[in-house]
This record gives C-alpha cells, structure tokens and sequence, in this order.
C-alpha cells in the first residue's frame, strides 16, 4: 500500500476540481545582445484578464480564462481547450530593468521586451613589473 502524502489544495474535492480548471499557458524566452523576450500563447482571453509582475529578476505572468460556452461537459467527444486559472513563474536567464519593461498583446500572442540590466564594462588591468635589486 502506498500513501499520497497531503497537499492542502488536493485535500478536498473542491481543491481538486479547482485544480483540474486550471492551466499552463506556454511560453518561449529568448534573447538578443540588448533584451529578454516572453512569449505567451494566451488564446481567447483579453489583455485585461492578465497580470504581469517582475521581481527579482523573475517574470511572474497570472491570469484567467472564462469558458466561453454553455455546452454540458458530457456533450464533448474532446475537450482540450482548458479554461480557469493560470501563474506561471519564469526565472530570467539575466538581470533585467523591470521598470523599462514593455508589453504587447495581438492576436492571443503576449509579448513581452525586458531590457538587459547594464553591467559595470570589463577593465584592462595593466601589472606593473617591478624589477628585483
């Protein structure tokens, strides 16, 4: 016999069913020599219905997405298209400036531009040899 151990949001069958109406939307990140990319498929759901925060150099994206009809679940031969509640934590790859940050949302694509945090430039140091008398 083999226990699951205890979740509190799987401990009642309401946290379990808020569990399965939730989803993760997928992103890609990349970057050229000046910014950080984010982009998020987000379909059928409207700008207003998504929260993006930086902190620490962690892009936080949450947001939710209403089932759009009234069809009965048990009609459905398929349904993959998932509704409800997302957070999608994202470590960025390298130190960005949060506050120049700038977002766009056309056609379900979220983009978002994260502008590289300038580093102190490298520094020749010359070594001066001193002669041993």
């Amino acid at each position: 016999m083999s226990l699951i151990p205890w979740t509190p949001f799987l401990d009642t069958f309401d946290g379990l069913e808020k569990s399965l109406n939730n989803f993760v939307p997928a992103v890609d990140v990349y970057e050229d020599k000046e910014n950080v990319f984010v982009e998020a498929t987000l379909a059928g759901m409207k700008p207003e219905d998504v929260s993006i925060n930086i902190h620490d150099d962690v892009l936080s994206l949450e947001g939710s997405r209403a089932s759009s009809s009234e069809i009965d679940e048990k009609n459905y031969y398929r349904k993959e298209v998932r509704t409800g509640s997302f957070h999608r934590a994202i470590v960025l790859p390298v130190s960005v400036q949060g506050d120049k940050a700038q977002a766009s949302f056309k056609n379900g694509l979220l983009k978002i531009t994260l502008p590289k945090e300038e580093r102190a430039k490298s520094k020749n140091i010359k070594i001066n040899i001193e002669s041993s008398k």
